[in-house]
């Protein structure tokens, strides 16, 4: 098994719950790992090209504004998902302004596995 990963991926989303939080972007930070069954792969035809992570994450974020952060890495996580490739994905999602100054930030982290 490989683990294809992506960490520390910046992605300006319109999220958030409360009335100060509609109609404009703040950052996420995203953090990707995928369980992919391509051992031994020479060829990036025979494996999952991270790229698609930053693609999936831009154009989740780019579909309007979202209310939970809890939906942005479901959303995300299906979306890795799509390549039948994928086994599992484990999604962590921060939002560093959420309680700033007072943590560096809150989030989620999920896990979809297929089947």
């Amino acid at each position: 098994m490989t683990k294809i990963f992506v960490t520390g991926l910046k992605v300006d989303a319109q999220i958030g719950v409360y009335s100060h939080e509609k109609g404009k972007a703040q950052p996420l930070v995203v953090d990707v790992e995928l369980d992919v069954p391509t051992a031994g792969a020479e060829r990036l035809s025979e494996t999952v090209n991270y790229e698609m992570v930053g693609e999936a994450a831009r154009a989740i974020a780019a579909e309007g504004h979202i209310g939970l952060v809890e939906a942005f890495a479901e959303r995300l996580a299906r979306a890795c998902l799509a390549d039948p490739r994928v086994t599992r994905a484990r999604v962590r999602v921060e939002k560093p302004l959420a309680l700033a100054p007072h943590a560096a930030a809150a989030g989620v982290e999920i896990t979809v596995v297929r089947g």
